[in-house]
């Protein structure tokens, strides 16, 4: 082959190489969720719903389902668990609309996916993130059933900043109780490389949104655990450097010193953002990952586990289990 040729196709490869460098730095979920699109296929899924949660452009929820509708909406018996699902991003950025490989890999595990926007940047400082993750909740519970959702049979779960969300609002119960819900109405709550334990305040993204909160403590999932709280999975990857695995730990201590649930998966070789690719294809054919999480929450939500009174009859115990 000539030296030209040989040159170049270097030369493509490594513009290829830098040009998909720059797209992931811009908006690396955006292009996971291409190429889950490209080497998954739309896996019989479709978008149904984009609504609008309040006047911020960023105030707003995809909600995602099956392409056939093998389910009556009618139907209270017909009705599939939810999976809402928050974004991470340092509270900084994101958009549900760039997380479509997470209902890709949620709704033929048999459930309706509710992708979550809330405010971000300055706009978006505590609690202005919990309060629109407590709106979408509240939306969800009003309104899912219109997609062939179950309103009794909701699962939350983020990833990194997301997982502080949903799991704040999961434990802290006036966010929901202000918008007229619950927590009673949260059947479990998956957290993905969450920080749950990081006060003082010492990172860029951490002062940016927490700086100004006049009570340090009371912004930390940790000192919110009770024992009637949601049963919990919270996976982190043993090589997080960003928000370190102590976050679950500590997490899934004081839940089940307050005679909670929750169980603990650390896993060996996986960094920050591990937990969350591998719901995406190609890594999505691993199926360990999305095993864990959807199997959780399927569990959850079984009809078993809602009609149980009593908290351990609802959850497994606290396990570390590192792999």
């Amino acid at each position: 082959m000539a030296l030209w040729v040989i040159g170049t196709l270097v030369a493509i490869v490594v513009t290829f190489g830098l040009a998909l460098q720059i797209a992931i730095w811009r908006n690396g979920p955006a292009v996971l969720s291409a190429v889950d699109r490209v080497t998954g296929g739309a896996r019989d899924t479709k978008q149904l719903a984009r609504i609008s949660t309040g006047e911020h452009p960023q105030q707003k929820l995809v909600v995602w389902g099956p392409e056939k509708e093998g389910h009556s909406r009618n139907a209270a018996d017909s009705a599939l668990p939810v999976l809402v699902f928050a974004h991470g991003g340092s509270w900084a950025k994101g958009d549900p609309d760039d997380y479509g490989f997470v209902a890709r890999a949620f709704v033929p595990e048999g459930f309706i996916v509710v992708l979550v926007g809330y405010r971000l940047g300055e706009d978006g400082r505590y609690p202005a993130m919990l309060e629109d993750t407590a709106t979408a909740i509240a939306w969800t519970r009003d309104y899912i059933d219109q997609y062939g959702g179950d309103p009794d049979r909701i699962v939350l779960a983020g990833h990194s900043a997301g997982a502080y969300n949903v799991v704040q609002v999961a434990l802290e119960p006036r966010w929901l109780e202000a918008r007229g819900a619950s927590p009673d109405a949260i059947a479990g709550v998956i957290g993905l490389a969450g920080p749950y334990d990081f006060a003082p305040f010492d990172s860029e993204s951490t002062i940016a949104t927490f700086g100004q909160a006049s009570d340090a403590a009371a912004t930390q999932p940790v000192n919110h655990v009770r024992s009637n709280g949601p049963p919990m999975l919270l996976v982190h990857g043993e090589e997080d450097t960003l928000v370190r695995p102590r976050n679950s730990r500590v997490l899934a201590e004081r839940m089940e010193q307050a005679g909670g649930h929750a169980t603990l998966m650390t896993i060996a070789g996986l960094d920050h953002n591990s937990p969350l690719i591998h719901h995406a294809a190609p890594w999505r054919r691993n199926a360990k990952m999305i095993d864990m999480t959807a199997g959780f929450a399927l569990a959850v939500t079984a009809p078993e586990a809602l009609a149980a009174t009593k908290p351990d009859e609802t959850s497994v115990p606290v396990q570390d289990e590192t792999r």
